[in-house]
Formats: C-alpha cells, structure tokens, sequence
C-alpha cells in the first residue's frame, strides 16, 4: 500500500489529504472512499486510521484535513464550518473522480463522528456517492446547541453565542476575537465539564494515545454561530434510494443523533452496533475498529461493486 500526500480545491480553499493506494491497485478500476475525520481531529489520526485499513481491504482512500485546520488553508484557523465541511466530502469526491486509480463510478463516503454528519448532508446533496457509511455519528450543530447527551440545558448554547457576538465585535474593532478553548488542562476537569464522554475525548485528543499536533484545541468563536442555524440531517432524505450504513459503539452517548439520522433515511438503512465500544473507542481501540471494518467492508464491497448505471 502507498500513502500519497495530495491536495485539491474546496470552494477555493487548498485541501491536504494522505491517497492512500492499495498495492494491488488496478489503474482506473478501483472502488474508492473520502473518509473525514471526527471534529477537532486531522488526518493523521483515526480518518487516516480507517483509511488505511480500507486501503489494505481493497478500497483506494482519501483522508484528508477539514478546510480551515490540519494542513489545508483557509482563515481563520480553527474555523468550523458546518457548509464548507459538507463541501469538502463534494470537493474530495471531484478530486477522486480525476485519480487514475478510482473508477469514478464507485466512490463512497465514511465519516467519523463530526464527519459522519457532514457526510450525511454531502451524500444527500451529491449523486455521484454511491453509499454512505459513519462511524460514532455525531451532528456537530446537534452536539453544541444539546450537548453529546442530548440533555444539555438551552443556557449553555445560549452563553456560547454571547461569546460568539462579544467575539464579533471585537474582531470588528480590530480586536483580538480570542478562540473558544475546546479541551480544559487535565481529564478530571473534561470529567466535570462532559462526564465520562468528555473524559475519553481528552484521553484521545490531549495524550500520547492520540493527540497530534495539529489537531485543534480550540476554535474560533465565528464556529458558534455558524452552527447555531445549520442541520446536516436535513438532506438525509435525499440520500435514498442509495444505503446508509451506521456503526455505533453500544455505549456511545452520542447515539441518539444516529437514531435521529436513521429515522430520517428514505433508502436501505442500517444501524450496526459494536458491543462494548463507546463513542471515542471506535477511534483507535483496535478490538473495536477492527469488526467496525470488517462491517464497513462488507457493506462498500456489496454496494460499490460494478460501475454505477
């Protein structure tokens, strides 16, 4: 397998993502994926994971950084956009389409928490996506405005985007707009700010486990109020009659959003669940991302198989 560094365009933004290239690729007829990666995350950490283990099954795949973090461009650093997200997952797809390896005919889309509702949304709104596949689905919009529980109280996206304006402002006085600090020092503090979900982010984003260097910590404040109107489960219906398929670690917090999604598909659907796994254990933890590949596996290899009619 070959891990090639790549970049495309996204809505004039340069994209840097890691093709990563089975060994036994036939030139042009190869099945293809653009795996995203979970929020705050780049692709060096579990897109590249998951990408690189559906290299080695078969599949050509693309990883790559969010606009506006990891290696790619965009102003201001940090920024989540939840419409340039979406355009990202459309952006990779055209930059598949030009590869001599991928039969543009058979490209899917695998996103990773944050990812996995961005994918959603660009799979609703892009015909060339053959099938769609997620991993600890999560709705960023969701997640902020209702908390990863979905339990959290209306106040607290309420305060956020007071920041968000306060932080306007500023940046329109040529102030300095700061950055919305996104993990606190140790994990007892995530643990009384989010629980044991806000415990095993910190572990995988701020420790040896997982962290990396351009892996966001922070973000600016503008996200907030990007976030504050946008659905990426909108477009789920406009998915089918193409499949969606669902992983979910069995103790995930977060899996009510993927209830929600899966409520929503009009097409085949499925929810697979990973006993045991968490959210954040469907990130590295190999007893766990193992079958989750094995799944997703089974799933592309059904559903990209053949070029499209």
């Amino acid at each position: 397998m070959a891990r090639i560094e790549v970049t495309f365009d996204s809505a004039g933004i340069t994209i840097a993502g890691h093709l990563y290239v089975p060994g036994a690729a036939a030139r042009g007829g190869n099945p293809a994926l653009v795996v995203g990666h979970p929020g705050t995350g780049v692709k060096e950490q579990t897109s590249g994971t998951y990408a690189r283990l559906m290299a080695d099954r078969g599949f050509v795949a693309l990883a790559f950084d969010a606009a506006h973090q990891g290696e790619s461009g965009g102003l201001p650093r940090g920024l989540e956009d939840p419409s340039q997200r979406v355009e990202d997952f459309k952006a990779a797809v055209s930059y598949l389409t030009t590869r001599a390896e991928v039969d543009p005919g058979r490209i899917g889309l695998l996103g990773i928490c944050a990812s996995g509702g961005y994918s959603l949304a660009a799979a609703g709104g892009d015909h060339r996506v053959r099938a769609v596949a997620t991993v600890s689905t999560a709705e960023p919009a969701r997640q902020f405005r209702l908390g990863a529980d979905g339990t959290q109280d209306p106040a607290v996206f309420r305060s956020l985007l007071a920041a968000a304006a306060r932080a306007r402002s500023a940046a329109a006085r040529g102030e300095d707009p700061g950055t919305m600090t996104m993990f606190p020092e140790t994990a007892e503090q995530a643990g009384a700010l989010g629980g044991q979900h806000g415990i095993e982010g910190f572990e995988y984003y701020c420790t040896p486990r997982g962290e990396h260097e351009r892996s966001a910590k922070s973000l600016a404040w503008e996200s907030i109020d990007r976030m504050a109107f946008h659905d990426a489960f909108f477009a789920v219906p406009l998915i089918g009659p193409r499949p969606v398929l669902q992983i979910i670690g069995e103790r995930a917090v977060t899996a009510w959003m993927a209830v929600e999604a899966h409520q929503r598909a009009t097409g085949p659907k499925e929810i697979h669940w990973i006993e045991g796994a968490s959210h954040v254990d469907l990130y590295d933890k190999r007893e766990y991302v193992d079958p989750a590949v094995d799944k997703l596996t089974d799933y592309f290899t059904h559903h990209l198989a053949g070029s499209a009619a």
